[in-house]
């Protein structure tokens, strides 16, 4: 047992390197497929904390009218409180209101000096309420809405944030859409080239093949050497394509950080690298291995 396993992966690595810039090609194509593979993960990552990022950032404010005593805005926010869709209810009372709009205003002196002439703060109490995910946000405004609201509510900001994240939310679907479909069309294209590359590899060999089959080698015999050769070239695509994501990792994470600074995909890449190079030697690895199971069975069939 131990003599035909060390001859089937003799007979593999010679395959691989007998084939050459055939072998090349393949690689290649793998390579590119599983680097569009590991882009899937990147996005997917990117687009997930950009829609948590912006989901923090997003919130229905509800301002009340001036005679509305604050009994009645605490009571309307103990019921926000009991919705399962609210995250959490922040009471902004109108005395807040003008010291928050006083401090963001501080360096203009004629916001300033308006505010000081007014006899009354021109500010309304308000509630900022956070839903637990972004397509919640719509039955907490339905909620607002009711008649029963409609005396003490001033008016309630929603229906603007709502149209950015759904356009945003859209667009990361069909980026992620398209980037699904990229990858199985590399990988379809991956696994096309792997089976002619074995085919060919048959064909050159097929004296060799012919005379073991007449001594009595057995098709698993026969086929181990391609299945060999199959498992280099999913094992080097893949180390080849991680390696390559180390430099792009680098370059490209202070941009994206810089844009959104929760986004650190260098963090995201040293803390996950095990998984990610796993991901890319299963994928690699069962490409070309079934690449090369159905084109060696093919042969053999006739």
């Amino acid at each position: 047992m131990f003599v035909a396993l060390t001859r089937i992966f003799k007979y593999g690595i010679q395959s691989f390197l007998r084939n050459g810039w055939l072998s090349v090609s393949t690689i290649v194509i793998m390579i590119l497929a599983l680097i569009v593979f590991e882009g899937l993960i990147i996005f997917n990552f990117i687009g997930k904390q950009t829609i948590a990022s912006i989901q923090e950032k997003v919130d229905i404010s509800v301002y009340f009218k001036s005679n509305v005593p604050e009994d009645s805005i605490l009571n309307v926010k103990r019921s926000l409180e009991s919705l399962e869709e609210v995250k959490f209810v922040e009471y902004v009372s109108r005395e807040k209101a003008l010291e928050e709009f006083k401090a963001k205003h501080k360096e203009d002196d004629t916001i300033l000096r308006t505010l000081n002439e007014l006899d009354e703060n021109p500010l309304l109490a308000s509630l900022n309420v956070k839903a637990k995910s972004l397509n919640q946000y719509g039955a907490i405004a339905s909620y607002l809405e009711a008649p029963s609201l409609a005396d003490i509510v001033e008016k309630i900001t929603y229906a603007q944030n709502q149209i950015v994240i759904s356009r945003l939310s859209a667009l990361l679907r069909t980026l992620n859409q398209v980037m699904v479909i990229l990858t199985l069309f590399l990988a379809f294209l991956a696994a096309v080239v792997t089976f002619n590359t074995i085919r060919l590899a048959i064909f050159s060999n097929r004296e060799q093949i012919e005379i073991m089959r007449l001594v009595g080698a057995s098709n698993s015999f026969i086929q181990g050497p391609f299945i060999i050769e199959g498992i280099i070239y999913g094992i080097v695509s893949a180390v080849v394509s991680f390696i390559l994501y180390i430099p792009v990792i680098g370059l490209t994470s202070p941009k994206i950080s810089s844009f959104a600074a929760e986004i650190n995909i260098s963090q995201f890449f040293s803390s996950n690298w095990t998984n990610l190079l796993s991901y890319q030697l299963i994928f690699g690895l069962g490409l070309s291995v079934i690449s090369s199971i159905i084109a060696v069975r093919k042969y053999l069939k006739k």
